[in-house]
């Protein structure tokens, strides 16, 4: 099941009758990602037989409305192409609404005698999923009201709680989330979800490695220089300013979607496919990851934020600019990572990871680049270094790029870089579904294998603590200023080990107005 091309029902059990409850149901997430993803898995016929969905919110809204701005949504965000309206018009029937104030208590009586009376109509059998679609600062006050009005206990059927990223902002928020939650709920209960772990490039990881004898021999120190991984948009942070202001790329990317890329990158073959012994792997590379000194982050961690710039004929913004961000302020909106792994299989071979908004293009990819030969016996252009690569792209164009040296026709031995490659979208009639589709389809199976575990959280927050105290106690380390559209600081080169080694640049300027992203 977890590694499917495509969500068909010949290959997915269908879910138990189920209720979909959504607070923030008015926001955007709720619009753009989360109504038209159960759209497509009720194109699908991947929803139960029976099921119902029930927004909540502040806004004042009736059924009706809600139900309007449902069709709206999936019209909008839909991946399904709407050809036939009454699709729309069927599966809208089965949405509801109710306006509460989700931070007091005694609203969740009324919310607790709507689900029952919705349960009785559709024969549920008390099996509730609630997505807290909200800032995470109502995350405990919700589950806190949840468990009061005893929305948590499974007494008849399951009830699954999911979480947005970040899950805390530090090691001892992490750690202070997950005990209020456990105190309350089960872990098998909780799904914390990582949108980045439902693209399939992601799980084809561990197809790649774990299903290939020509892979896996390759997948350590004795072959691998280094391995660098990326995530780049190239939008600023928008209305979002108040809340990034607070986060940063260190909260917002990196302790949640590089570091879990870096897990399933590094792991051991786990023992089955089973959640755990997938997640068990991915604990003990987070464990082994080699702690970064205080002291040490200056040299190991580069952080950058973007300035105003002219990008294609256009002025754009810098972030001090943006609406909701102090015009004194600090924080990164890139961040570059050098560390290691100490275990066996990666003992001394660098890794890296970099991520940035308002960089030259949107592209996240893994990097895996294995050593020279170690005798150069052919001719290569002046001053130029080749070496293997894997590239594995995980967005936009997902697949998979092998690049290898060949002779050039001619005589002589003169050598260039090559490319194979295999595209997702060269497939023939094979659907690659969207990460929430995934995901979602997920927690209703109760498949906790592309979720994190609190363990995992709580041990990245731990991995990443020293660099948070050292930016807040030493003001002295930089906040390097890049223009917005270029790759970020020019000092992140200076993390990669190895004379004339840069960053691997992704996109190549073809013309001012163009970028062309190899893959």
């Amino acid at each position: 099941m977890f590694f499917n091309l495509s969500l068909d029902q010949s290959s997915m059990e269908s879910p138990k009758n189920l209720i979909i409850v959504i607070f923030g149901a008015s926001g955007d997430l709720t619009s753009r990602k989360l109504l038209p993803a159960i759209f497509s898995l009720n194109i699908q016929k991947l929803l139960p037989a029976k099921y119902a969905i029930v927004g909540i919110g502040r806004t004042k809204l009736s059924n009706e409305d809600f139900r309007t701005k449902t069709s709206e949504a999936i019209v909008l965000y839909s991946e399904e192409k709407v050809t036939d309206q009454n699709l729309v018009s069927e599966f809208v029937k089965n949405t509801y609404y109710h306006s509460m104030d989700s931070s007091s208590a005694d609203d969740y009586t009324e919310l607790k005698t709507l689900l029952k009376e919705i349960d009785s109509k559709y024969q549920i059998g008390g099996n509730y999923i609630f997505y807290m679609a909200t800032p995470p600062s109502l995350y405990e006050s919700i589950t806190i009201n949840l468990a009061i009005s005893g929305l948590c206990k499974e007494e008849e059927g399951f009830r699954r709680i999911i979480i947005e990223k970040p899950f805390g902002y530090d090691l001892e928020s992490g750690r202070k989330l997950n005990s209020t939650l456990h105190e309350l709920i089960s872990e098998d209960q909780i799904f914390r979800i990582d949108h980045y772990l439902g693209k399939e490039t992601v799980q084809n990881l561990l197809v790649t490695r774990f299903a290939n004898g020509i892979f896996e021999p390759l997948w350590n120190r004795n072959y691998v220089h280094r391995i660098e991984i990326t995530s780049a948009e190239n939008m600023g942070v928008g209305e979002r300013g108040g809340y990034y202001d607070s986060a940063g790329a260190l909260r917002d990317m990196v302790q949640n979607h590089m570091l879990q890329m870096v897990g399933l990158t590094a792991m051991e073959p786990p023992s089955s496919l089973d959640a755990d012994a997938i997640r068990n792997e991915v604990l003990k590379v987070f464990q082994s990851f080699q702690p970064i000194k205080e002291e040490d982050v200056p040299l190991q961690v580069i952080r950058g934020q973007y300035t105003p710039s002219l990008i294609r004929g256009e002025c754009v913004t810098g972030y001090r600019y943006e609406k909701g961000v102090l015009p004194t302020s600090r924080t990164e909106t890139y961040v570059a990572i050098k560390f290691f792994i100490n275990n066996w299989r990666w003992g001394g071979v660098p890794f890296y990871m970099r991520t940035g908004k308002r960089l030259p293009t949107r592209v996240t990819e893994i990097v895996v680049h294995f050593k020279q030969t170690p005798h150069h016996l052919f001719q290569r252009e002046a001053g130029k270094i080749s070496s293997n690569q894997l590239i594995i792209r995980i967005q936009p164009d997902e697949g998979i790029l092998l690049k290898f040296d060949m002779k050039e026709p001619g005589a002589g031995f003169k050598v260039t870089n090559v490319n194979m490659d295999f595209h997702y979208r060269d497939l023939a009639n094979t659907r690659v579904p969207a990460a929430y589709d995934r995901l979602l389809h997920d927690v209703m199976l109760g498949d906790g294998t592309l979720f994190s575990r609190d363990d995992e959280v709580e041990t990245a927050w731990k991995f990443l603590e020293p660099i948070q105290k050292a930016w807040a106690n030493n003001k002295a380390i930089k906040v390097f200023g890049y223009p917005a559209g270029t790759w970020g600081p020019e000092f992140a080169n200076d993390l990669i080990e190895g004379e004339g080694l840069t960053w691997r640049y992704p996109c190549k300027n073809l013309a001012d107005e163009e970028l062309y992203c190899e893959l």
